[in-house]
């Protein structure tokens, strides 16, 4: 996936500090939002693509890498 790709599927977690991506072993991929275990105001699995969001911080360095 190109940067322009997980920008426009997945939206500001790509570059969030608070996403994690989830890989199951059947190779389908989630992006959980760690502020939903303390924050019942912010959904665990977001709806992608994530547009706004109030508790958005972009990572400092190492954003999702695009896949080849």
């Amino acid at each position: 996936m190109s940067e322009e790709e997980l920008k426009r599927d997945i939206g500001l977690c790509a570059h969030c500090q608070f996403m994690r991506k989830i890989v199951t072993n059947r190779g389908s991929t989630f992006y959980q939002c760690q502020l939903s275990a303390t924050d019942p105001g912010f959904p665990k699995y977001p709806r992608l693509p994530v547009l706004t969001c109030r508790g958005y911080k972009q990572v400092s360095s190492n954003p999702i890498q695009p896949s080849q």
